[in-house]
């Protein structure tokens, strides 16, 4: 009767994203119970027929490779001397010309004399942000440049952010790094890609738009810059951040009369001691 609890694939699953080009990689435990196992994996990419092919390989503690996609067609065998557990990478690269939300789910056979145990593995594709180095105060010339390279042959660049007050750096996203590598070589005040990338939540605060009423508050002396009031100075009485607005009394006036009006219309002079 074979013992199919001998068996083991640790962890027995997972899930990631990675940018084209990029890599997945898990480092497996496996056993067979016995002196010697297949393993076999099942590809399953979102676009078979016309899409880049997925890389799935598999190697041992000595790098060498026990099983990949493209060499093996059937069943890999695999020694574990005295039925010990293996130490085993499995890597899958997605392609250089992937496109965004591609993905491939991969599932790996585990076999031997005791049965057969299973372990599922999933990767999409994503884009990367990254930093890019440029001279100083050259940040929209760069973005510039950058958007007209963007625009030409692969469309794998998605958007170049350069953030007010942020000098010397630009954040460029896209899906293949090479390529964004490639379109900035000849760009001619741009620098070099920082290592390693950045994730949207590190950058969020710069998409997020500011409220006109931030760093305003009752007691502060402000300017109106528009409006039939243009040039007057007010203080501020009243604050609405949901709407935006402020209400002022014109220092100036004979008599203060309550004037409400946008955030955006005032410039702070003076703030309340």
């Amino acid at each position: 009767m074979s013992d199919n609890s001998a068996l083991k694939i640790t962890p027995d699953k997972g899930e990631t994203s990675v940018h084209a080009g990029g890599k997945a990689v898990w480092n497996l435990e496996i056993a067979a119970g016995a002196a010697e196992g297949e393993v076999f994996f099942d590809v399953d990419a979102s676009d078979p027929n016309s899409g880049p092919e997925w890389t799935v390989t598999l190697f041992d503690s000595t790098e060498s490779i026990i099983w990949d996609n493209f060499r093996n067609k059937g069943a890999s065998k695999v020694s574990f001397p005295g039925s010990h557990a293996k130490q085993v990478r499995l890597e899958i690269e997605c392609p250089k010309g992937a496109r965004y939300g591609d993905h491939v789910d991969v599932r790996m056979r585990l076999s031997s004399e005791n049965g057969a145990i299973y372990g599922t593995y999933g990767v999409e594709a994503s884009q990367s942000i990254m930093v890019l180095k440029t001279k100083l105060d050259q940040e929209k010339v760069v973005v510039q440049d950058l958007i007209k390279k963007a625009d030409k042959g692969d469309k794998d660049i998605f958007a170049v952010l350069s953030p007010v007050g942020m000098r010397g750096y630009v954040y460029v996203e896209g899906m293949n790094t090479d390529s964004m590598h490639e379109k900035t070589r000849d760009i001619a005040k741009a620098g070099r890609f920082l290592d390693g990338e950045v994730t949207i939540e590190e950058i969020s605060h710069y998409l997020t738009p500011v409220s006109a009423v931030t760093g305003i508050e009752e007691g502060d002396v402000v300017e109106l810059i528009n409006g039939p009031f243009k040039g007057e100075s007010a203080r501020v009485t009243n604050v609405d951040e949901t709407k935006e607005e402020i209400t002022v009394e014109l220092i100036d006036a004979m008599v203060p009369i309550p004037v409400t009006v946008k955030a955006d219309s005032v410039r702070l002079l003076e703030k309340e001691n």
